[in-house]
């Protein structure tokens, strides 16, 4: 039996490990055992608690509740708190996913107790150090054994920074293993798509076509420059396409503070701009289906905009995802009120119909679990 911890710290990781998990459940009860821990990094009610419940993913056994705080604090307590729970449960591997302090701080305590790290989403790049999840996800890759790449174009950058191609049976820590292989949040769409639909068919006021928004990151929330040029855009949008804006808690809390007055209060008596509160990840899914456009700052949104076939504005200077921008299914218009009215209106007035497969079959989670029990036990 080989043993796993899984650490999970914000909403998108919760979602991820929902397709390991089912992967282990329905597949590889007798040769896996999962122990989840949750940092705390971010933890809500309406946040995380209904992920759990809604996903059907087995209930941390281990939450270290670090809460907010500078870069080093936080990470810093969730180093101390994972080495004590490798130290008394002995796994076989730790699992990491994406690129959160919660990711960092797993993959420095486990390569420090010589435990091989399994990197979910290896390889990503923005190309900008100045984001510190770049930092987070280069620094991991770095110490792990096993690299599960969800794109061609991450595997090649991995590639391009000394890793081998080569596989073997018995990576290491100074020879890990780098792969190719799907995106385990499709595996998740293609899953949960049909459940979303029947659960919320019935219970949709918004209809169809409407401009799906989510802002989220500090680069945005935080820089009132940048706040009021989104919702400029957002605004002026609105006299074209009814907008539906999920506030996560960070947003809702700048926005006082942050935002023009005047802009303020004409956006909270726009009959044309929902205001709401934050989805689960079927409702969400759902959404995300029925909408006619997405504009995001979310890496994992934009995905999932790919996923659905819907044409995306990035609310980022970059990406990660540049295949799909590349596809021309995406495009980058950071916070230029301009840029994000500009493209927006071509994509309602000229939908993308291409959507390659880049994402994988939607057997991701399946392939990795055989590599792990068959390299990490």
């Amino acid at each position: 039996m080989t043993k796993l911890i899984t650490i999970i710290g914000a909403r998108p990781q919760i979602i991820k490990a929902s397709a390991l998990s089912r992967a282990i459940r329905n597949h590889f009860s007798d040769k896996i055992e999962e122990v989840i821990v949750h940092t705390g990094q971010h933890y809500d009610a309406n946040m995380s608690d209904v992920f759990f419940t809604e996903l059907d993913i087995p209930k941390p056994k281990y939450n270290l509740a670090v809460g907010s705080g500078s870069h080093g604090v936080q990470t810093s307590k969730m180093i101390e708190g994972i080495e004590d729970i490798i130290l008394r449960e002995q796994p076989d591997a730790i699992v990491l996913y994406g690129d959160t302090n919660s990711t960092l701080a797993g993959a420095i305590a486990a390569s420090k107790l010589h435990l091989p790290v399994v990197h979910i989403e290896a390889g990503l790049r923005s190309f900008d150090k100045n984001m510190p999840e770049e930092v987070n996800r280069i620094m991991c890759d770095h110490v792990s054994t096993l690299l599960f790449s969800p794109t061609k174009t991450g595997y090649n950058n991995l590639l391009r920074e000394g890793f081998s191609p080569q596989i073997t049976e018995r990576p290491t820590y100074n020879n890990p293993n780098v792969y190719h292989c799907g995106d385990i949040m499709y595996d998740n769409t293609i899953f949960f798509l049909q459940k979303a639909d029947a659960k919320y068919a019935n219970q949709n006021p918004y209809g169809q076509n409407f401009i799906l928004c989510t802002i989220h990151r500090d680069t945005n929330t935080d820089n009132p420059h940048r706040l009021n040029s989104i919702f400029q855009a957002i605004e002026q949008l609105s006299q074209i396409r009814k907008v539906i804006l999920p506030l996560h808690p960070r947003t809702r809390k700048m926005l006082p503070q942050m935002l023009d007055k005047d802009l303020l209060q004409r956006l909270n008596s726009n009959v044309n701009i929902n205001i709401i509160e934050p989805l689960s990840f079927l409702e969400m899914t759902f959404m995300e289906s029925k909408s006619g456009i997405i504009i995001t700052d979310s890496g994992g949104v934009q995905k999932e905009a790919y996923y659905l076939k819907k044409p995306c504005v990035i609310l980022r200077p970059q990406t990660e995802w540049i295949e799909i921008v590349r596809n021309g299914n995406a495009t980058i218009a950071d916070a230029n009120c301009e840029k994000i009215i500009s493209l927006a209106q071509n994509y309602i007035n000229n939908p993308p119909k291409d959507y390659p497969e880049i994402f994988g079959d939607g057997n991701a989670a399946k392939f990795m679990c055989e590599e792990i029990v068959k390299c990490c036990s």
